[in-house]
Formats: structure tokens, C-alpha cells, sequence
């Protein structure tokens, strides 16, 4: 499957019906989407692995996985509704995916059978509280090899710091991140930010 099926194929998801603004629930757009996941794809990283996305959300990260051909995908997030509507995406789409309604920093998860070889995840900006975004690293690196996430722009500095000695940065790429109006406080319809695609390995 090339960039532009995929990225077709994901156009297709529903998204958050209800977004919650403490948990940053913003629709991560297909094309950021289809592009993490192809070129993670084009680094092996994904068919025959198995994945795991962290605050999956409506699941497309985990559904564009379970496409590009990974061998078990799982998908967590804290938000019941929002784990129903990635159940849907992923039955629309005709994937397998194991949803699991968790807070990733629970201790009562017994994380060690969600062991993988990939973590894909859009991680909470930090806008609402700020370093939201570190449990997902520790959890993502406690999991698996290879971790794909977005982050805001200029973030690779901080997060190279955060995980100095359990991590290095293997790439950084840099894209378009259309934000749509999703909350009252939001006064335009669609704002382009840009966020870093960042990769990184276990040590």
C-alpha cells in the first residue's frame, strides 16, 4: 500500500465525537497519520511487528498499522468512548486490533504482556499540563524497541534530554499538522502548526 492509499483509507475514520480538552483530544490528521506509518513501514518497523499505539484515541494510528500489515497491533487510551469509536474504525476498516481502556501509568496493567517491537503514538502536547507528554515516553520506551512519536516543534532537544541513557534519537522528521477548531477557547476554524516525527531506539 502505498502513501496515498493509506492515507485514503484514513480519511475514512470517524473522529472524537466529544473531545476533551484536559486530555488533548485533537484528531491526529490522516496524512500526519499515513506518513509516520509508511515510513515506518519503509524502515521495517511495522509489517510482521508487533505495535502497540499509546493514547490511541479513535485508533488510527493502530488501524493504519493493522493495514500496513503489522502481526498483532494493541491501542490503549483512557477515554471509554473514545476506544468505542476505534473499535468501529477498526470493524470499518476490516483490522484486527486489541483496544484496551487503561491510564498508561497505571501499575495494575500488566504491561509486561503488551511488550512489542514498535510504540506509535500522538502524545498530549503539554498545552493543558505541562510534561503530559513524559509518561507516554517512559511507557513507550518500557515497551518497545523502536518508538514513533509526535511532538511539537523544537521538541527533540528536551525529549533527547529526558531520555539520555535509555534512548537516542535515530531521526526527526519535521511536518504540517493542520489543527481544526475543536474547543470553545479555539477562535479559528483550522490553525497549521508544525510538529517533529521522532524516532527513536531502546537502549
Amino acid at each position: 500500500m502505498n502513501l496515498r492509499q493509506l492515507e485514503m483509507r484514513l480519511e475514512r475514520l470517524q473522529g472524537f465525537e466529544r473531545p476533551t480538552a484536559r486530555l488533548e483530544q485533537y484528531q491526529t490528521p490522516a496524512p500526519v497519520a499515513a506518513r509516520l506509518l509508511h515510513h515506518a513501514a519503509m524502515q521495517g518497523t511495522i509489517e510482521g511487528r508487533r505495535v502497540c499505539d499509546l493514547g490511541c484515541g479513535t485508533g488510527i494510528l493502530a488501524c493504519g498499522a493493522a493495514l500496513l500489515g503489522a502481526s498483532a497491533v494493541t491501542g490503549v487510551d483512557i477515554d471509554p468512548a473514545a476506544v468505542d469509536i476505534a473499535r468501529q474504525n477498526a470493524e470499518m476498516l476490516g483490522v484486527t486490533v486489541d483496544f484496551i481502556i487503561a491510564d498508561i501509568r497505571s501499575p495494575d496493567v500488566d504491561w509486561a504482556a503488551l511488550a512489542c517491537d514498535t510504540v506509535v503514538m500522538n502524545p498530549p502536547f503539554g498545552a493543558q499540563k505541562a510534561h503530559a507528554d513524559r509518561p507516554f515516553i517512559d511507557r513507550a520506551l518500557e515497551l518497545g524497541h523502536v518508538v514513533y512519536g509526535i511532538f511539537n516543534e523544537g521538541s527533540s532537544p528536551f525529549v533527547a534530554a529526558y531520555t539520555e541513557g535509555r534512548a537516542t534519537i535515530e531521526e526527526v522528521i519535521r511536518c504540517a499538522f493542520p489543527l481544526r477548531r475543536t474547543f470553545a477557547h479555539h477562535r479559528k476554524e483550522r490553525v497549521d502548526i508544525t510538529v517533529e516525527v521522532i524516532r527513536l531506539r531502546r537502549i
